[in-house]
């Protein structure tokens, strides 16, 4: 896992899964502000579960009120064209007109919405 500072946005990569559940999302929160002292953090779409993706398992809802309940700002960024999913491309056009959760295609979007809110 990479951890690099636009302003104060953490933008994390990884080639790795590092977000699985609530605990591990947690983790990474923690992670990055004690390393930066970010509230607003991009992550890699990579770098998170498949099953966040299936609205149905609830991993995504749980995942995400972590990071509005600890009132950290979060951009995902990657390819969601693969998904056809109806409820989730409802889920992803709510979110990014909301403040706080974005669904971006890379890190310069990320970097604008989370700045820009």
């Amino acid at each position: 896992m990479k951890i690099k500072r636009i302003n104060d946005i953490a933008i994390v990569n990884s080639d790795e899964v590092i977000m699985t559940d609530v605990q591990t999302a947690m983790d990474l929160i923690m992670s990055v502000k004690y390393e930066t002292g970010c509230s607003k953090i991009a992550l890699n779409k990579e770098a998170i579960t498949e099953d966040f993706f299936i609205l149905s398992k609830g991993i995504a809802g749980e995942i995400l009120q972590k990071f509005i309940n600890y009132r950290v700002k979060f951009a995902i960024c990657g390819d969601f064209s693969k998904y056809t999913s109806k409820p989730l491309k409802d889920f992803i056009y709510e979110s990014n007109k909301g403040k706080d959760i974005y669904f971006v295609s890379d890190t310069d979007t990320a970097v604008k919405m989370l700045s820009d809110h």
